[in-house]
């Protein structure tokens, strides 16, 4: 939205300059986006007349003028055809910087011949794109005034209007919140009826209430169409419009001044003697779900812009004809066929109102952003019809003359809003700004708002351009802002009573030590979406609970909250192998759904990894699932699980995992810790993914807290000064045996003794009975105090053997 100064000093009469106006506007909440001020690009540049033109003795398309300037008679070189004695033009002193040839003037000869400043062109001013030679001013006018007010420079203001404040888009919205702000006195006069002297031969009728509810006009005939008057032309120019005719300068310039759109008709280019606001009578067809619904062209529109346009019945549609023939888009754009031009005689002015959300999604669907749009999709003043209409009226007949009708009407506007309590009290509470009553009423009314009442609450009704008022939060913001945030008193914080016992809590703190560890260890994080498409959530045991669904998902694929996150991760591993990167390792730590309540929500920390690892010289390496189950147990011990303690339990997982290649860890039966394993290949064909794919999923929430030590220092490390030694054992155990189970029992055979067991070897054939399998272990012994006896090593190998019988296992002879 932009304006000039002067024109805001129409509404507002003050002696602030531009600087202190955008200042103002930035404290009463208005963001100033920039301040165009020519004045100050001219400010070098004044009035100057030539005395004496003479030939340059060594150039003969130059002159040398005697100026008289401001600073005195100066000797001027100047090569432009029309300088002449008795010229009256611009002066551009030495240091000056010409806008037009972007060079600041320093004295130095020209030809021979010092020339001691510069006669200017329009196009040097950046006045005008063309110029034939210097400027020719009035003979009138006096040596040393400056360019600026002869060229009546205006500072332009553009700011950006947020969409709760639809009433300043009109510059008369501004004026009034300055003014209540204190920066001067609002001077808006009422709009005053103008007489018809006939009946409105047009009878309007509204099909489409709900779209267009109301619908005020008038009939001018007998009209001069043509340029508007210069100062209308050059307001309209300096915010960036093209000046058209009068009557479409004049909608233009209420536009922008009151935030009131109008339109005019060529009354002799309508079809009939009724306009009807309906529904349009096309069919909107479902596109795309991140596109809007494209109209089935069952009627089209040439608009004003030169472009045919399909309609929709989601569209308010103004016709004539009985109603049968487009002739605009109502509160978008107006028709070709009906357009004002020179030849124009007898117009119908239009104000009417239109509902906000089918007039933005008109101009989102068809991709028509009009200034008329712009303010329609905000929410017009309701009440403004017919004063927009009045005002029309007297522009018009003042630019073009005419004879009036009397005004008709259609419909009824919207309802203004309701008046509630207002307690003025409630303004030093909530907003921190010390005030008296009187200045809070003093606002108020300066804002628009009705306000009655002596006592505390009072009651307060809010004007019809602020729909956005809704309660006395609003109220108090009002007040804050008007008044200016400066005046919010600064309060420092309550001291802090309640020792910190640390940054994060044990939850935060297990989420961190998830991601810093899978990180070390290679893995890349991914950060997915929340939500997954519900035939995914029913291939990870959810998408049953209709709670969990979204109401207005950002994609038709993302419409469910996730019961795992493992399928985001299948989806992002899909798209990196059909782009050539099969050999991935992704993790991500995030939320999960099992229903909609604050319980049902738990963190994971999930992981996966695909089997299709480079080819090498050395063969396939070690089996994937292997290298995961590695990397989750070296996450669970970083988490302070209880690693030794976990029970692995096969066949008790979800259809998405491979039944014979996943298990479960767990504390007990209701204590599962996580769930690992290769996922299953019918999950994958569902999904569209490259196999074989193997991941984890661990439920932090559900990892127990480590138990604190005493103290807040860490123990001095125990490095053992005695050499390690190992022993190798083999015991014949049942083929369904894990291998885990051995290890933990040789292990708590002496803790204190014991440091490692690792599985070096794994057998079946011949020398072990079928159903049987030879699981071969290297025992690490740290002696701690002093070198073992033989007798000593006897020992602790017996109690490893016995520790393994209990197992079933017998040692392999």
């Amino acid at each position: 939205m932009k304006f000039t100064l002067s024109w805001l000093k129409e509404h507002l009469e003050t002696d602030a300059d531009v600087s202190a106006v955008a200042d103002a506007m930035t404290m009463a909440g208005l963001e100033v986006e920039h301040v165009a001020d020519p004045a100050s690009r001219l400010k070098p540049f004044s009035v100057a007349r030539i005395v004496e033109a003479a030939r340059h003795p060594n150039a003969d398309r130059l002159q040398v003028c005697q100026v008289e300037t401001v600073d005195g008679m100066k000797e001027i070189v100047c090569g432009a055809p029309n300088a002449r004695a008795g010229l009256t033009t611009i002066y551009a002193p030495i240091g000056a910087y010409v806008p037009g040839l972007g060079v600041t003037l320093v004295e130095k000869p020209v030809r021979g011949v010092v020339s001691n400043g510069m006669l200017c062109s329009a196009s040097e001013l950046e006045l005008s794109d063309e110029s034939d030679g210097i400027l020719e001013l009035a003979a009138d006018l006096k040596v040393g005034t400056p360019a600026a007010e002869v060229f009546g420079a205006d500072p332009v203001i553009d700011f950006e209007v947020t969409p709760n404040r639809p009433d300043w888009l009109g510059v008369v919205g501004i004026a009034r919140d300055l003014a209540a702000a204190g920066l001067g006195r609002f001077k808006t006069p009422a709009i005053g009826p103008v007489a018809g002297s006939f009946p409105c031969p047009i009878e309007v009728r509204l099909e489409a209430p709900q779209m267009c509810p109301a619908f005020a006009g008038r009939v001018i005939r007998g009209v001069k169409n043509g340029p508007s008057p210069e100062w209308v032309q050059q307001r309209l120019r300096a915010i960036g419009l093209r000046p058209i005719n009068a009557l479409v300068d004049v909608t233009n310039l209420i536009s922008y001044d009151r935030a009131r759109p109008l339109h005019v008709y060529d009354l002799a280019k309508l079809s009939g003697q009724t306009i009807v606001a309906r529904a349009g009578r096309g069919s909107a067809e479902k596109g795309p779900a991140e596109a809007s619904p494209a109209p089935h062209a069952d009627e089209q529109l040439i608009a004003l812009d030169g472009k045919t346009y399909d309609l929709s019945d989601q569209m308010c549609i103004i016709a004539d004809a009985n109603g049968e023939r487009p002739i605009g888009l109502g509160g978008v754009m107006g028709g070709e066929s009906t357009g004002c031009d020179e030849g124009t005689t007898d117009v119908f002015i239009e104000s009417a109102w239109f509902d906000p959300i089918v007039t933005a999604q008109t101009g989102r669907t068809l991709g028509i952003h009009s200034d008329a749009q712009y303010r329609f999709a905000r929410t017009v003043d309701p009440q403004s019809l017919v004063p927009g209409v009045e005002q029309a009226t007297r522009l018009i007949l003042e630019f073009c003359g005419g004879e009036p009708s009397q005004i008709t009407f259609a419909g009824e506007a919207p309802a203004p809003p309701e008046g509630f309590d207002f307690e003025w009290r409630s303004v030093p509470g909530l907003a921190g700004v010390p005030v008296r009553p009187e200045m809070v009423r003093r606002v108020l009314i300066d804002l628009g708002f009705e306000v009655s009442g002596d006592n505390d609450p009072w009651r307060v009704t809010p004007p019809s351009f602020r729909r956005d008022v809704e309660g006395p939060a609003d109220l108090v913001e009002e007040v804050a802002r008007t008044l200016g945030y400066d005046r919010i008193q600064s309060t420092a914080l309550p001291e802090q009573t309640v020792k910190a016992s640390g940054v994060l809590s044990p939850a935060q703190s297990r989420v961190r030590t998830a991601r810093r560890a899978l990180a070390a260890m290679g893995w890349s994080e991914v950060i997915g979406w929340s939500f997954v498409s519900r035939d995914d959530a029913r291939l990870f045991g959810g998408g049953e609970d209709d709670s969990l669904a979204l109401a207005n998902p950002i994609a038709s694929d993302l419409d469910y909250m996730r019961p795992s996150a493992l399928p985001g991760l299948m989806r992002m591993a899909g798209r990196n192998m059909a782009r050539g990167f099969p050999d991935l390792a992704l993790f991500e730590v995030g939320p999960v759904f099992r229903d909609d309540t604050p319980s049902g929500q738990m963190a994971v920390a999930a992981g996966l990894m695909s089997g299709q690892t480079p080819r090498h010289w050395s063969g396939k390496g070690a089996d994937p699932l292997f290298q995961l189950k590695a990397d989750l147990m070296a996450l669970l011990e970083q988490m302070g699980a209880p690693v030794g303690s976990l029970q692995m339990v096969q066949g008790q997982g979800g259809p998405w995992w491979h039944p014979g290649r996943s298990a479960r860890l767990q504390l007990g039966p209701k204590a599962v810790i996580a769930e690992f394993g290769q996922l299953h290949p019918g999950v994958l064909k569902v999904m569209d993914v490259p196999g074989p794919l193997y991941a984890f999923e661990v439920r932090l929430d559900a990892v127990p807290e480590p138990r604190r030590k005493g103290g807040k220092t860490r123990p001095a490390a125990q490095l053992p000064d005695l050499m390690p030694l190992t022993r190798d054992f083999a015991f014949v155990v049942e083929e369904g045996l894990p291998a885990g189970d051995l290890v933990r029992a040789t292990a708590s055979a002496d803790k204190a003794l014991i440091d490692q067991v690792r599985v070096f070897d794994v057998y079946q054939g011949a020398g072990v009975p079928d159903g049987k399998k030879s699981i071969a272990l290297e025992v690490v012994i740290q002696p701690r105090e002093r070198t073992l006896t033989d007798a000593e090593i006897e020992q602790l190998s017996g109690r490893i053997v016995a520790a393994c019988e209990k197992l079933g296992a017998q040692l392999r002879a």
